[in-house]
């Protein structure tokens, strides 16, 4: 009998164990999938944007290259394009201040993408302030002024940035739709990876010289938009006109 009431007091602990680990591993998945939810905020404080509520935000990034930008803006006046927000990096465009000037001079919105265009959550605090700082003083001596807007460069943060963009005064800016463009999937494949997209949508695309098919695809693109009845604003835009959105993260 004895040995029999061990062997079930040993099946007990055995199967708690398990019941145990499977738990600790469901809250470790669960607490992974938080920190590295596309966006943010702290509770009650700074947050992420990714989402509107009205019209549709379009957003190219910048880190390297020199032959795709300048038709990309050339293809969005074409199509009588007059908002969108360029996230330049401050190196690429202190090698590019023409065509930082045009992009201003279209009346297209200006936002930072820090300025080597390395990843901020692999960094210590510092350093991320230290390549804020960088940006900022190369967007003064091109005459860059009022940029409100920050977008970490690979599309990677965590808390730490909102709270040290916070202290910069930038609102940092991710998105809701990705066309993925920089992969290179073709012009088809680009327009139905937008094909989603509703009101209140930040998309974001690519105008460096990795993404190769982005200026192919932006008529397309843009068509299938306007084909939903969605009016382009630039970020900064959609923010004031609406409730921005955001997720938490404590």
């Amino acid at each position: 009998m004895k040995f029999f009431m061990v062997l079930h007091a040993k099946k007990i602990k055995y199967y708690s164990l398990i019941l145990l680990t499977a738990l600790f591993t469901a809250w470790f998945l669960f607490v992974q999938n938080i920190l590295n939810a596309p966006v943010f905020s702290t509770e009650d404080g700074p947050k992420a944007v990714y989402k509107g509520e009205q019209n549709v935000a379009i957003t190219f990034n910048i880190g390297w290259g020199d032959e795709k930008a300048a038709p990309i803006i050339e293809t969005l006046k074409r199509e009588q394009i007059k908002s969108a927000t360029f996230f330049l990096s401050g190196s690429w465009a202190e090698r590019h201040p023409d065509i930082v000037e045009k992009i201003g001079k279209e009346g297209y919105e200006i936002g930072m993408l820090g300025y080597d265009y390395k990843d901020y959550s692999e960094m210590e605090d510092q350093e991320i302030i230290r390549d804020i700082s960088k940006a900022q003083e190369a967007f003064k001596k091109l005459n860059v002024k009022n940029i409100e807007l920050l977008r970490a460069p690979t599309g990677h943060f965590d808390k730490r940035l909102l709270k040290i963009s916070e202290n910069f005064g930038y609102t940092v800016v991710h998105w809701s739709i990705d066309s993925k463009d920089w992969t290179n999937p073709g012009v088809d494949q680009i327009v139905q990876n937008i094909n989603k997209t509703k009101k209140g949508d930040i998309i974001l695309l690519h105008a460096s010289d990795s993404a190769k098919q982005t200026n192919k695809a932006l008529p397309q693109l843009l068509g299938e938009l306007q084909s939903k009845n969605l009016n382009f604003v630039n970020v900064s835009e959609m923010i004031s006109n609406s409730s921005a959105n955001s997720e938490e993260i404590r």
